[in-house]
């Protein structure tokens, strides 16, 4: 159901009762119903699917059929009154999507919907996303939706839609549009919303950029409009801006062009954040080889982590690592800490 067409219904129609209804065609129509209220939708919030109907028996499950907790994000099961036992003439079909029940009678069977929900600590069901939006991003498998759930947690945030999309050196990156609340500036959001992110996900979950928008594109039927998501601008670094601290020495120098070798981002100034340019701990690996060829210096990637969570990359090498005659090589410049 879209927010804004029920806020419109509602405020037209205060005496109104508005519903909710969710469910596949094999639950038979609906599984849960919402009575939809005109302040959890006012401010452009999805619309929750509620609880399940009478004789109906959801569940929230990971990838091994185990219940998540509250608040997590899991796959929704049905089992119960009214539920399909199968696709007539599909055996294959009716073997993926209708599986042994282990929490229901003995031979039940349970159909996997494909929906990814969680449950508020009231028992209400919020939608998410499909499971089958799936992406591979460096080899994992990540699901948009999981990374939208913890944006929206931020209290700065309406509504978060992830995506995968190519960067300039042509591997898949997340990036997330994201609706804010009145009043947070847009460029502090931004950080936070990193900062925020980077403390629950996984550093490949992190998205490498983030999009600021009056509101998310939606289809006539109120569902997200994925293919109307404006393409993120190009990424650049801080040299873009005539105001920004320029390299000093040869070592900044070298350092920020091997940045924007690795990272295909130009104008990477010494006081940008490597991982804030959309780093990863992949292109981090990829930038420790290109220093040791070109300043002769190796570096952790223990360290080289750190620092980029500090932002203080340039300033980890006040001078390159000098080769001893006889292609010997000592350790040279200073890291601070």
């Amino acid at each position: 159901m879209s927010p804004a067409h029920a806020a419109r219904a509602l405020e037209r129609y205060p005496a109104l009762r508005l519903s909710n209804g969710y469910g596949p065609v094999e639950g038979m129509v609906f599984l849960t119903v919402h009575p939809v209220t005109a302040e959890e939708v006012r401010d452009g919030s999805p619309v929750p699917i509620g609880r399940p109907l009478a004789g109906k028996r959801l569940r929230v499950l990971d990838e091994r059929l185990r219940p998540v907790a509250d608040g997590e994000t899991g796959e929704l099961y049905a089992a119960g009154a009214g539920v399909a036992l199968g696709y007539r003439g599909r055996p294959e079909l009716t073997a993926e999507r209708f599986v042994a029940d282990p929490y229901g009678p003995a031979g039940g069977r349970m159909y996997r919907t494909g929906d990814l929900v969680r449950h508020r600590a009231d028992g209400v069901l919020e939608y998410l996303g499909r499971a089958d939006a799936q992406v591979k991003i460096r080899g994992f498998r990540v699901e948009p939706g999981e990374v939208e759930t913890v944006l929206a947690r931020h209290p700065g945030v309406v509504r978060a839609a992830v995506v995968a999309r190519p960067d300039a050196t042509g591997d898949k990156r997340l990036i997330a549009y994201v609706v804010p609340r009145e009043g947070h500036q847009h460029r502090l959001l931004e950080e936070e919303l990193r900062d925020h992110a980077a403390r629950v996900l996984a550093d490949y979950l992190v998205p490498a950029a983030f999009v600021l928008l009056d509101a998310l594109p939606l289809t006539p039927n109120g569902k997200l409009d994925r293919a109307a998501l404006p393409e993120p601008g190009p990424v650049t670094g801080s040299l873009a801006s005539a105001s920004a601290r320029q390299p000093s020495g040869p070592v900044e120098e070298a350092l920020c062009a091997l940045f924007s070798e690795v990272l295909g981002v130009a104008s990477v100034g010494p006081e940008d954040d490597f991982f804030a340019l959309g780093g990863t701990s992949l292109t981090v690996t990829r930038l420790l080889g290109r220093i040791h060829r070109t300043l002769g210096a190796q570096v952790g990637l223990r360290t080289c982590s750190s620092a980029g969570r500090r932002r203080r990359w340039c300033r980890m090498w006040r001078r390159p690592t000098r080769r001893r005659q006889g292609g010997r090589r000592k350790q040279g410049g200073t890291r601070t800490p």
